[in-house]
């Protein structure tokens, strides 16, 4: 019976030591796929430090509740990133209605109502009044208007949002669409026509360089398009110029995209000088609502693209 026994017991113990052997294994394996997860998804949780141009901020690392200021929040829209809280011309951006339409207005001088919307980040321009007081209220990211250029300003935004990646794909996606529609558009209107970007009114008119927002980035740098001479003297130095209706005619090449508020006087386009431009007169000119084309946010590049391309096009 003794004999019968052993080897019984030997069959459990193997059994035993296997199951064993499996659930260490197991718990080996779940732990390295654990890690690696860890290893290669971006924290949701805590925070993560964000090198700014003022140095190291820790900011959230999946911030839920963001106010951006001074014309940033078409970077985070595109992001997915939510907001409480943006400044007036962002909320008067009539392509970002329904985007915004339960975030609120909120500026830089009225702390209370920032205070009410519990920010847990605040994105804002290097010349924010209260930037000091901001910081008491949540981590705050500046930037200054033009340091960098405009690819690099959303992939530093996207960075401090815990996104590179995506602000990174969403680039790449954009250079590709814009050469496309830049090499097309040549193809059309030839290598040397000019286009001007100009803004304004019957008091004051302005014109614009290659990189002042109202699609000049998109226009001059990613389709490589052609700007006149006279303006990129002029604009050299600021990246705008101001100019009366008398000289107007100077500065309009083949085409014009008109950035337009339609609460301005515009009666300038009822005057002979203004008629009698070649580009007037052979209906080169594009008008377009100012206030959806001011920044050059990832959000307003995507409809600038749109508009510029099928205007120059004819499909529109």
């Amino acid at each position: 019976m003794r004999k019968m026994l052993l080897p019984l017991m030997m069959v459990i113990v193997l059994v035993l030591s296997a199951c064993g052997n499996q659930s260490t294994n197991t718990a080996t394996t779940d732990k390295a796929n654990s890690s690696e997860a860890s290893n290669s998804a971006p924290a949701t949780t805590g925070t993560i430090t964000y090198q700014s141009e003022t140095g190291p901020v820790e900011v959230p690392a999946n911030p839920q509740r963001v106010i951006a200021l001074a014309g940033y929040a078409g970077n985070l829209i595109s992001l997915g990133v939510p907001l409480v809280g943006v400044d007036s011309w962002t909320k008067a951006d009539p392509n970002f209605a329904n985007q915004l339409k339960d975030v609120a207005e909120v500026s830089d001088d009225n702390l209370e109502k920032i205070i009410e919307l519990k920010p847990d980040l605040i994105i804002a321009s290097s010349d924010t009044k209260n930037i000091d007081k901001l910081k008491k209220l949540a981590p705050v990211v500046t930037y200054t208007y033009n340091k960098v250029d405009y690819l690099t300003q959303i992939e530093e935004i996207a960075k401090a949002v815990n996104q590179a990646d995506k602000g990174a794909a969403w680039i790449a996606d954009f250079k590709e669409r814009a050469q496309k529609a830049g090499t097309e558009i040549k193809a059309k209107i030839g290598d040397d026509a000019t286009v001007t970007v100009m803004e304004g009114d019957s008091k004051q008119l302005y014109i614009f360089g290659s990189a002042w927002g109202r699609g000049t980035e998109i226009i001059y740098q990613a389709m490589g398009l052609k700007m006149p001479e006279k303006v990129k003297q002029m604009t050299s130095k600021k990246g705008y110029y101001d100019l009366s209706l008398e000289v107007l005619p100077e500065y309009l090449g083949d085409y014009v995209f008109y950035s337009k508020d339609p609460s301005v006087d515009a009666s300038f386009q009822n005057t002979d000088t203004y008629k009698n431009i070649p580009a007037v007169k052979n209906n080169r000119v594009f008008e377009v609502d100012a206030r959806g084309f001011y920044f050059n946010d990832a959000a307003s590049l995507d409809y600038q693209l749109d508009f510029i391309t099928k205007s120059l096009l004819g499909k529109s």
